[in-house]
């Protein structure tokens, strides 16, 4: 015997399952004790049940033993971690299974390659030398058909390819003849038989004496223990010596580009076949980021339309009205003479007096309902109101108290509807006869407010007097000089008010507030309207974790095989949250193109949107963010998974 160490050696291995929660121990090993050389041929045989394939297990660092010691080239495996215990099956084993084990989605070529993957060998390398492999095999025409393209002689030559990308030093072969007909057995033995030759060391686990028979030495086990063994035997002359393990190199690791493209390759492979389970999970997340970009999107359209509103009616404007009665004048607390005072000062540049209220318009035989409001002839100028037929009337005519009348667009149409242009019309309000003299433009109304396209504008000495009977004024509008600032003339308003009244018996306010109230109204839904579109999201992100649940019971098997290959749990988790995210982002594009589309058909129907490059990049990340958070805990689960219990899943 060589004084170097076996390059495997059991001492006591035990092995035994339950003996939680009552159940009773069962020990499959008792005990056993076993040294296998480099380069030597074995055959374990024994019925079933007998413990051969727990020990295979135990072998090939699959699972750990109960008790005792397994030594491999010296050092003792049994208290590695999981990440050890993947370090040495990538390096050191490679596995030939009875039902072969390929992953179904994969090619020919892909599958010799999962060991290489994730011994971080560069893309290049690793297609050479799966193809050479896989050449050698007599399948080089074989390269990019999947499993079920293959028959049972060929999957089990593809899964000794895969055995050995690594370099193969032990070969651990499952009953490699089990599912196969005669003569595709004894070519496979003869694969490797052939291979033990070339210096690998090959332990086939059987329980066919005749295959057995085809192995250099045989070991019989029967109820947990080693009841026969015909010894070791010299390897073959001529034999190669295989290359030492590499140093375990905790840390290694394939560039992380090359793990991602590869994670995303198959993640991608496995959403197309399953396309219809993975629309349907894309849904949630499309209707999602689709509603959030469509709904900020209207509503900062809306916003932007508030604004650009209430700015056209003055953003510049006080206004001061009355509250309650005065005892000098009863009905109204704000007088004109309060009016001159406030006229005078600096930061006030315009006082525009205004008295309004319901009456009837008759034209002809037709009656109408209306608002009448008497202002100064500066009103179109102060409220940035253009005429658009006809003209305003002037200060002249408010001097004279004239009996002229400007129509609104609306009121025009309505009182008027078969005449073209209404200037020089004759009208009665209350049955006193006023001309109409212009029309002014379409403006709309302020949010919430009377359209002012309804109005009929006539000076304010003949409405109060003629009209309305009433000389104060109902409110007021106030411009502020340029420069002054808004805040600041309402504050000298109201000084000068409170000392001619002595209490405030009036209200002013301002048409920026206004603007900033209504905008803060806007934001306000605009962002319900988005918190209510997000949670589309979190079902979407439900959905995804749902998937992905189920894409982990289903591809329990296929786990198996990676850990077998020598994948760490981290590789198992990357591979399935890349899954996950990929999904997200998948369904974050689409929803990206879904809500501008949407956007695009809602302006071409003059629906006021505005896009936010902010709302489109953080629907987008929150539709990756939910992919990775829904991820998780599915890939963990994957990645929690025991080799053994997912490679005998079905």
């Amino acid at each position: 015997m060589s004084e170097a160490p076996p390059l495997i050696e059991l001492r006591g291995l035990r092995k035994r399952y339950g003996g939680r929660g009552g159940a009773p121990a069962v020990e499959v090993l008792r005990g056993v004790s076993l040294r296998i050389e480099a380069g030597e041929f074995v055959a374990i045989v024994g019925a079933s049940g007998s413990g051969k394939s727990t020990l295979m297990h135990l072998l090939g660092c699959l699972d750990r033993p109960s008790g005792g010691s397994y030594r491999f080239a010296g050092r003792d495996v049994t208290h590695f971690d999981a990440d050890a215990l993947a370090w040495l099956r990538r390096e050191a084993f490679g596995f030939v299974f009875q039902s072969y084990h390929l992953i179904g989605t994969e090619s020919a070529r892909e599958n010799v390659e999962v060991p290489a993957l994730y011994a971080g060998m560069p893309e290049a390398e690793r297609r050479a030398r799966a193809a050479a492999l896989l050449a050698r095999l007599g399948l080089e025409d074989r390269l990019g058909h999947r499993p079920h393209e293959l028959s049972g002689g060929q999957q089990q030559r593809v899964s000794i390819a895969r055995a050995l990308m690594n370099g193969g030093r032990i070969i651990l072969a499952d009953e490699p003849t089990g599912a196969l007909d005669s003569r595709s057995g004894a070519e496979v033995m003869a694969l490797l038989d052939e291979l033990a030759r070339a210096g690998h060391t090959v332990i086939v686990i059987t329980h066919d004496h005749e295959v057995a028979a085809a192995a250099r030495r045989t070991i019989e086990i029967r109820d947990g223990l080693i009841v026969d063994d015909s010894g070791p035997a010299a390897p073959p002359s001529g034999a190669a010596v295989l290359p030492e393990l590499r140093p375990q190199a905790r840390g290694a690791r394939a560039p992380f580009v090359a793990e991602l493209r590869d994670a995303c390759r198959a993640a991608w492979r496995v959403m197309w076949i399953h396309r219809f389970r993975t629309s349907l999970t894309l849904l949630g997340i499309v209707i999602g980021v689709a509603s959030v970009i469509v709904m900020l999107a209207v509503g900062l359209g809306a916003r932007q339309q508030v604004v650009a509103q209430a700015s056209a009616f003055g953003a510049n404007l006080l206004y001061m009205s009355s509250v309650g009665a005065s005892s000098r004048i009863p009905g109204r607390s704000v007088t004109l003479a309060d009016l001159a005072a406030v006229a005078e000062l600096p930061q006030i540049e315009v006082v525009l007096p205004n008295v309004t209220g319901n009456k009837v318009v008759r034209f002809g035989e037709k009656d109408l309902q209306t608002y009448v409001r008497g202002t100064g002839a500066a009103m179109p100028a102060v409220q940035t109101w253009p005429v658009r037929s006809g003209g305003f009337f002037s200060a002249e005519d408010e001097d004279d108290m004239a009996a002229v009348a400007v129509l609104g667009r609306k009121l025009a149409r309505e009182l008027m509807p078969e005449i073209a242009d209404p200037v020089g019309q004759h009208i009665l309000i209350e049955n006193m006869p006023f001309q109409v003299i212009g029309v002014m433009a379409e403006k709309g109304a302020l949010a919430g407010d009377q359209s002012y396209d309804d109005l009929l504008l006539m000076p304010f000495s003949t409405a109060s007097v003629k009209v309305f009977g009433q000389r104060e004024p109902t409110y007021t509008a106030m411009t502020v000089r340029e420069g002054a600032g808004v805040e600041a003339a309402e504050r000298a308003v109201d000084a000068v008010m409170f000392e001619r009244h002595g209490i405030r018996d009036y209200r002013i306010g301002n048409a920026a507030a206004a603007i900033a109230a209504k905008a803060r109204t806007e934001d306000t839904m605009t962002l319900l309207l988005g918190l209510i579109a997000a949670v589309s999201l979190l079902v979407g992100g439900i959905g995804v974790m749902n998937v992905m649940l189920m894409t982990v019971r289903e591809r329990t098997r296929e786990i198996g095989i990676r850990m077998a290959t020598g994948a760490r749990q981290r590789d198992i988790l990357r591979q399935f949250l890349t899954e996950a995210v990929l999904v997200s982002v998948v369904g974050g594009c689409a929803g990206v193109a879904i809500g501008l589309a949407l956007g695009g058909a809602l302006i071409w129907w003059n629906v006021p949107v505005i896009f936010s490059l902010r709302a489109i990049v953080g629907a987008f990340a929150c539709a990756t963010a939910t992919g990775l958070v829904f991820g998780f805990m599915p890939a963990r689960q994957a990645a929690r998974l025991d080799p053994v219990a997912a490679l005998s899943s079905e």
